[in-house]
């Protein structure tokens, strides 16, 4: 399988003039970008960076975001995008951990890594996008160019040093519930997802892929911006995800399929309905979760929800079958290119209903990451006897349907029960004057936990704690009903829009928690 910018000039010959990337900047065809990733290669070899070695980016969804993995591999060097939410410690750790000496970065945060720039033993240059003078002045020990110094390199294509199992980028995790982790990622992972990205759904040479999520993760650069590669197809990325203006850039943009993840499908589904709602190009939205109200969603846009089962760690070994009726609350089954196994605390395969660990196994090279970079021992923890152990939870049913039940971190332990924290907001999402709602555990004078939410009130609306609990009680079994309730404006969510539940539990109950037993 050839190489990432091998497969960008291979598009640029046989798609030339078709649009290949739409951002809210401008757009690129096959053949430009094709051009312009080259010029950023070379000038990323005047810089001095080497084969080899990582460019970390930090940056916003922009044309050079989209264009900077096709460039660095062109180099034969290794992309290391970083989160741009990230902050103190935890983007000195990622920088740090990658090693990179050279980073490409946007002038809107110079202050974020100013206040860490002592802490890096690694980076030595940084290249701005945007005023590159204010971010001399607030870096004097790094040197400091414009991002015109790789824009302004020659278009000779230099030589593909890669093959398929050299390592092509690091895509970090969320740390949303632990440190963040640098996946390595090889040449043929990211084609390759793409390719059963498209296989599994179906997806065109016509259509318009679009992703309102950064392109440092996994659904916008692979199973976006590659998968268009891949079909000779356009990929539309957003700058944000915003409820508001989500439609109208859909339309826009000309979108056919678009992913969601986290709260987003729900946000959108409770907005307020508009004469307009079914006017849209998409024909289907793939991502996760896909609650019960999915087919009232499909009426209301005109379009087919699916969902799958994946991580940046592995991929996406589980999709939705498109061909077959929806199984209510699955995110689908293993398809053959890994063997899906779930295992209890003792490492055997659990029987059909019973929860256990979601362990991953490819059937092909380069389908999941090949370790965590710089962490040989979580890469020992994760990877044992050959099977990724995704820290995920799930039961089977006999028709080998699998139903996500949430991460083991966020399995809430109160007086001997194990409580899904992912069925705990389920419920109270569907409190009408809900938006959105996270659930997890704090100490118990009793010991183990109690279960606390958080829970947004619907635009207009105010949520009731008391009603809230007894809408719970009466649906759910009575350990799992919540005992303490915070209302608040908004929940501490990733650019992808997880929860970052580590911030609620740190914070705990406070003088405003509302205490069932108080």
């Amino acid at each position: 399988m050839a190489p990432l910018d091998a497969r960008l000039a291979e598009r640029a010959r046989t798609h030339a003039a078709l649009p290949f990337l739409r951002l809210p900047e401008g757009e690129r065809t096959f053949a430009e970008a094709d051009a312009e990733a080259t010029r950023l290669a070379n000038g990323l070899a005047r810089l001095g960076v080497r084969p080899a070695t990582q460019v970390a980016t930090l940056l916003p969804n922009c044309l050079e975001a989209a264009l900077l993995p096709f460039a660095v591999a062109r180099r034969g060097a290794v992309l290391a995008p970083v989160n741009t939410a990230f902050r103190g410690g935890v983007l000195a750790h990622v920088l740090d951990l990658s090693r990179a000496e050279l980073l490409v970065m946007d002038d809107s945060l110079a202050d974020a890594l100013a206040a860490v720039a002592p802490e890096l033993t690694h980076l030595r240059r940084v290249v701005v996008r945007g005023d590159a003078g204010t971010v001399r002045a607030a870096l004097p020990g790094l040197e400091v160019v414009p991002l015109e110094v790789l824009r302004d390199a020659p278009a000779a294509p230099p030589a593909p040093p890669n093959a398929e199992d050299d390592l092509a980028m690091l895509l970090f995790t969320s740390g949303t519930t632990g440190r963040s982790k640098g996946c390595m990622l090889t040449h043929r992972y990211g084609p390759r997802q793409a390719q059963l990205m498209i296989e599994h759904y179906g997806l065109r040479a016509d259509d318009v892929l679009y992703s309102p999520f950064p392109l440092f993760h996994l659904d916008a650069l692979v199973l976006t911006v590659l998968a268009a590669l891949e079909l000779g197809a356009t990929a539309a990325i957003g700058a944000r995800f915003s409820v508001s203006r989500f439609w109208d850039e859909i339309r826009a943009s000309g979108a056919t399929v678009f992913d969601f993840m986290g709260a987003t499908l729900t946000l959108l589904h409770k907005a307020p309905p508009r004469p307009d709602d079914g006017d849209n190009t998409v024909r289907l939205a793939w991502g996760v979760p896909v609650p019960a109200w999915a087919p009232a969603f499909e009426a209301r846009f005109g379009l087919r929800v699916a969902e799958l089962y994946g991580s940046t760690d592995v991929g996406v070994p589980v999709y939705q079958p498109l061909d077959a009726p929806r199984v209510p609350g699955s995110c689908g089954r293993p398809i053959a290119a890994y063997d899906v196994r779930l295992a209890g605390d003792d490492g055997a395969e659990v029987a059909a209903g019973v929860p256990g660990e979601i362990l991953v196994r490819p059937r092909e090279p380069g389908l999941a990451n090949a370790g965590y970079f710089g962490m040989p021992e979580a890469t020992a923890a994760a990877w044992r006897d050959g099977w990724f152990h995704t820290g995920d939870l799930a039961t089977r049913d006999a028709g080998g349907n699998l139903f996500f039940a949430g991460r083991r971190k966020e399995v809430i332990r109160r007086r001997g029960e194990n409580i899904s924290a992912l069925e705990v907001e389920e419920v109270v999402l569907d409190h009408p004057d809900v938006l959105d709602a996270a659930a997890y555990g704090v100490p118990s004078e009793l010991s183990e936990e109690e279960v606390m939410v958080a829970v947004v009130p619907r635009p207009g609306r105010s949520v009731d704690p008391a009603d809230l609990v007894r809408h719970c009680a009466g649906r759910m079994a009575a350990y799992m009903t919540p005992r303490y309730v915070d209302v608040v404006d908004a929940l501490p969510v990733t650019p992808t829009e997880k929860v970052e539940k580590y911030r609620l539990i740190e914070r705990g109950v406070t003088p405003t928690t509302w205490d069932r037993e108080a």
